[in-house]
């Protein structure tokens, strides 16, 4: 499989410090046990859609976590730390959907109107992926770099919305297997995260 630019940029995200390596893992850490918890607790199958949306409120968590470090006047090295992760974990999460969520859902809606909102996702992914780039690849010390990861905290914000609200209830109408989509999103992000934490330790 060739290598995208959007994980071109989570790669460029996980190997920008040492210290980038670390986040990485509790991040690897956490992906497992929100898995763990997901199934085991409960003793069910893991929902794809509450899996996604779990996961778009631990992204939403770091973003608040970021304009925190901001208020409070963080050092450089902290804040690109966060934003680094950030960058990492938002494609990631993309990559999960483009690759698993969105063509079963597209295969399983046949109404317009859920193919429209499908595109219109893959569409927002786009424009956010070109943001993720630039601060990948950039520095906590640039003029711009804080407004950035605002502007890319309220791209997602958006985006988060359109899915939670519009195209979520509509995948529920249908007959996906969710249960099952949702173990294979889960393992997914593990091994992507898994493979991540190798290039940053390499």
């Amino acid at each position: 499989m060739s290598t995208s630019p959007a994980k071109g940029a989570a790669k460029t995200a996980a190997s920008k410090t040492s210290k980038t390596a670390t986040i990485t893992k509790s991040s690897t850490a956490a992906a497992e046990r929100k898995a763990s918890a997901s199934a085991s607790d409960t003793g069910k199958p893991i929902d794809a859609i509450q899996w996604l949306t779990d996961d778009h409120k631990e992204v939403q968590a770091l973003f608040k976590d970021y304009q925190k470090l901001v208020d409070h006047d963080g050092d450089d090295d902290l804040r690109q730390q966060l934003a680094q992760e950030i960058c990492a974990q938002l494609t990631i999460h993309a990559t999960i959907e483009e690759e698993i969520f969105y063509p079963a859902a597209r295969d399983a809606m046949e109404e317009q109107e859920g193919e429209d909102l499908l595109d219109e996702a893959e569409v927002e992914h786009a424009s956010a992926k070109q943001l993720i780039a630039q601060i990948a690849e950039g520095s906590a010390s640039d003029a711009l770099y804080d407004a950035k990861v605002k502007v890319l905290g309220e791209y997602i914000a958006h985006h988060v919305k359109e899915e939670e609200k519009e195209l979520f209830p509509q995948v529920r109408k249908t007959d996906l297997d969710l249960d099952a989509l949702g173990t294979e999103l889960s393992e997914r992000k593990e091994a992507l995260l898994a493979e991540l934490e190798e290039e940053a330790a390499s």
